[in-house]
């Protein structure tokens, strides 16, 4: 892959110019949600590095070594944002630009090795799908049909089911290949993508540990510590079974989703009527996060899924102790041991934000709306505004307090953040969002 750094140059200036429809400037400006996304695309715009193929962006702008291809922290998250930023503001700009970045994507899925949702092959086929629906161009929709075959490919039999590896999770592993499959079988109309998936799901169910009369998943076999929340654990895993008999109505993907629900009930603390679930067994018993990697935000969407399926609006119920477990932690004005110095999607507050809209949408509660605005406004005051664009300077990793970046992707950056600017002024001025992840009931 040869990569060439857009710089401030003059032959920088010209590239940029017919990447932008001429004038290489980005709009907006001010305290607006949509300027201010704007803004942050414009210096991630600063960071874009051309290729053979199309456009990459590193994840960190001051090495050019963090480009790759993982939506967690790479290109895809940037494609995703500028696709979103394209529907808001009908600029052609914006979706030249994602156009670039998914050319390049289609020439690195035969060399990307990892095959998770947010680390490998499944995170740049739902990407690339996204950049079908937006251009009608059947390149893109057979870099995804690609995907799927590649994982059809490296799919090994395992036991009474399938699996790419022995890691379970939503991020890497089994359940969040399993659930861009679910949704490539979807949006396809591939049916042998959705048996894929429900092979997974039976590999799953396997290897789910029985506890407290339920069940519970390590990420890995050989990862001692027990996270049991989103990202990398039970209520990720018994997501994506729920999600399987959504698709299939099996009942045997249900019932091992109940018993993921059951065993998170029993470990979950809940006094003053919240829920809030340990960050990890056996060093983390009180160390409760609140985002969406290890928190309520997204272990909550668990919760709402199995109401979605099983018509028991009791899940709801849970769904909104989830929503008080945040809101009576003190945040934004009060950091905590399990919320610092982050803003992004994953562990901060736009994550939280989104959470709480959803739940404004689902409720029509202005008091969820008007929590996700609060949290909206420090994030903004925390930002870094500047004749380059506006970035967030963080802590990506909470053990890692003074490792402070401004970083371009999607999870803990720049594109992400955009993004959840981006919903939020949608909301706002009644538009629907263009991107939908697969790994969220609302």
């Amino acid at each position: 892959m040869r990569l060439i750094r857009l710089g401030t140059g003059v032959g920088a200036a010209v590239l940029l110019g017919v990447l932008c429809g001429g004038s290489g400037r980005l709009a907006g400006s001010g305290d607006d949600y949509r300027g201010a996304a704007e803004a942050a695309a414009k210096w991630i715009r600063r960071a874009a590095i051309t290729t053979d193929a199309g456009l990459t962006w590193p994840g960190d702008p001051q090495d050019p070594r963090s480009v790759g291809t993982a939506l967690y922290s790479g290109s895809p998250g940037v494609v995703l944002f500028l696709l979103e930023l394209h529907h808001a503001t009908g600029n052609a700009r914006y979706l030249a630009e994602a156009k670039a970045g998914a050319d390049e994507l289609r020439a690195q899925v035969p060399s990307i090795q990892q095959t998770g949702l947010y680390t490998g092959t499944a995170g740049v086929g739902f990407t690339l799908g996204e950049v079908y629906r937006a251009t009608g161009e059947a390149k893109y929709r057979d870099g995804m049909a690609a995907v799927v075959t590649a994982l059809r490919t490296r799919a090994v039999e395992a036991g009474a089911g399938t699996q790419w590896s022995d890691v379970t999770d939503i991020i890497a592993g089994n359940a969040g290949t399993g659930l861009f499959l679910l949704h490539a079988g979807k949006h396809t109309s591939d049916p042998s993508a959705t048996r894929l998936a429900a092979r997974a799901a039976d590999r799953l169910i396997e290897v789910g540990i029985p506890e407290h009369g339920g069940f519970k998943w390590a990420m890995d076999p050989k990862f001692a510590r027990l996270m049991p929340n989103f990202s990398h654990g039970t209520a990720g895993i018994a997501y994506f079974l729920a999600r399987v008999y959504e698709e299939t109505r099996e009942k045997k993907y249900l019932d091992a989703a109940l018993a993921g629900a059951k065993y998170l009930q029993t470990i979950a603390k809940t006094e003053g009527d919240i829920c809030l679930v340990q960050h990890n067994q056996p060093q983390g018993l009180e160390l409760y996060y609140l985002g969406w990697c290890h928190g309520p935000v997204g272990t909550a969407r668990l919760w709402r899924q199995l109401a979605l399926v099983t018509g028991d609006q009791a899940w709801e119920s849970w769904v909104d102790r989830s929503a008080r477990g945040v809101l009576q932690s003190g945040i934004p004005g009060k950091l905590t041991d399990g919320f610092w110095n982050n803003v992004s999607q994953c562990c901060g507050s736009a994550g939280v934000g989104q959470f709480f809209l959803d739940l404004h949408r689902a409720r029509a509660n202005s008091k969820y709306l008007a929590f996700a605005r609060t949290m909206t406004a420090d994030l903004l005051k925390r930002g870094t505004r500047d004749e380059q664009g506006l970035r967030w300077v963080q802590a990506e990793h909470r053990t890692q307090p003074r490792l402070l970046v401004a970083q371009t992707g999607y999870m803990q950056g720049a594109a992400g953040i955009g993004m959840w600017l981006l919903r939020l002024d949608a909301a706002e001025t009644k538009r629907e969002n263009f991107v939908r992840f697969p790994d969220t009931p609302f």
